[in-house]
């Protein structure tokens, strides 16, 4: 599984110490962390995700590998700049938002947009002529939003399977008429 975890490249201690947490949770479930690759939430993540062995990507807007923070496991190049950000959120099963600026901002509507849940830990809030929209999960600690992030992504895992699983009875029996023309008909 893959959970993307996005912020700022300029946080404060307490999400950077949040984005540590989140890493070094994910990686104890054998999650590997995406992100952007660069300084600050995503710094943080890799570096608590690397702390407990796990695997990270860094999805970086230039084509300099060398930029990447020191806790990237594989950088990924793109020469795309922001536009990375629909890269980060589409290569994952659930996003974690931590804190965050305009360029979060964009990445949560990405997900939520191609209906990848995205968990909020003191992050953006969003409302819809004047009512308040939860479609962010809003939680209050790392472990919390981990949790919420590996159960919604399963609970998308199955509704995305279950319409191209095909039940019994549209599965035909050897030998039995379809309607369908067959080489031997």
């Amino acid at each position: 599984m893959i959970i993307a975890v996005i912020g700022n490249s300029a946080c404060s201690a307490e999400e950077a110490k949040l984005a540590e947490n989140v890493g070094e949770l994910l990686a104890q479930q054998g999650v590997t962390v995406i992100c952007g690759g660069l300084t600050g939430v995503m710094e943080a993540v890799c570096r608590g995700a690397k702390s407990k062995g796990g695997l990270t990507i860094g999805v970086l807007p230039g084509e300099d590998s060398s930029l990447a923070n020191p806790w990237v496991d594989i950088p990924m190049v793109t020469g795309l700049g922001e536009a990375r950000n629909v890269v980060v959120v589409k290569s994952a099963q659930a996003v974690i938002a931590i804190g965050g600026g305009y360029g979060t901002l964009s990445e949560i509507a990405y997900a939520l947009k191609s209906g990848i849940p995205v968990i909020g830990l003191n992050t953006w809030s969003l409302s819809r002529n004047g009512r308040e929209d939860n479609s962010i999960i809003k939680v209050h600690s790392a472990a919390e939003a981990v949790n919420k992030a590996l159960s919604s992504a399963e609970r998308r895992k199955a509704e995305i399977a279950s319409p191209f699983s095909p039940s019994p009875s549209s599965s035909p029996v050897k030998g039995e008429k379809t309607g369908l023309a067959t080489a031997g008909d």
